[in-house]
């Protein structure tokens, strides 16, 4: 899949209310906070609900869309901190429909799920140890995904959604791990993995060809009143 990514400089740029013919604009959400995010503990494919915190968030992100240009659908995890994020966004925003996607869950942490993050190495060393590996090729044991298969799944997600949509906005909500790896799919220049933080925002440009382009990242300004988790339990190797 052919990609590309437009200069850091640009992304802080306003949203514009004109998408061309040509692609989809897709504005990927991770879900709002749950108690597990909170107490560092992996999640994976466990179903946690959202504390009260996420629901706050997931109530300002869905405010905050209600004032932006129209959006067709919304896309999401069938996890249940995803796909409440997504019903209150769509109740928000004056009853849109909300479609589920298995492809857009969290990585499977096989073993890991359900640990908090700093007993991994001494309560499952083996699967500590297939978690930091750098082999891409490297599932977790448990059940748990490599990253090439979560990349092949998550990304052929998006592209399907895009060429579906395109000349259109949708909404994605999703997890840290599935963004984290859509953000590196579209950015060949190697840039190091960036922060996903609950509730926040990113806007790719997915165009029918297979390229895609990165609009905006990590925008909470919408989450001035209820803060955001802060600490790096956020990144690609511990988000779950």
């Amino acid at each position: 899949m052919a990609t590309s990514s437009v200069p850091e400089s640009s992304m802080a740029e306003s949203d514009s209310s004109c998408v061309g013919s040509d692609y989809a604009e897709i504005i990927v959400l991770r879900h709002g906070e749950t108690a597990w995010n909170a107490d560092r503990r992996i999640q994976g494919q466990l179903d946690v609900e959202l504390n009260d915190a996420g629901r706050q968030q997931a109530a300002l992100l869905g405010d905050r869309l209600s004032k932006e240009p129209k959006i067709s659908l919304i896309y999401s995890s069938d996890l249940a901190r995803a796909y409440e994020t997504a019903q209150i966004i769509a109740a928000r925003c004056g009853g849109l429909k909300v479609v589920t996607d298995v492809d857009l869950r969290e990585r499977h942490l096989g073993d890991l799920q359900g640990l908090v993050f700093r007993d991994t190495a001494k309560l499952n060393p083996k699967a500590h140890q297939a978690f930091v590996s750098h082999e891409t090729c490297q599932e977790i044991p448990g059940g748990g995904e490599s990253r090439d298969q979560l990349r092949q799944r998550c990304t052929s997600s998006l592209q399907r959604i895009g060429n579906k949509h395109r000349g259109e906005r949708v909404v994605v909500v999703s997890h840290g791990a599935v963004i984290e790896t859509l953000d590196e799919q579209a950015s060949p220049d190697g840039r190091s993995v960036r922060y996903v933080l609950n509730a926040s925002v990113n806007v790719f440009h997915v165009y029918d060809d297979g390229k895609w382009t990165i609009k905006s990242w990590g925008d909470v300004s919408h989450l001035n009143q209820t803060g955001y988790l802060q600490s790096d339990f956020g990144r690609y190797e511990k988000s779950g």
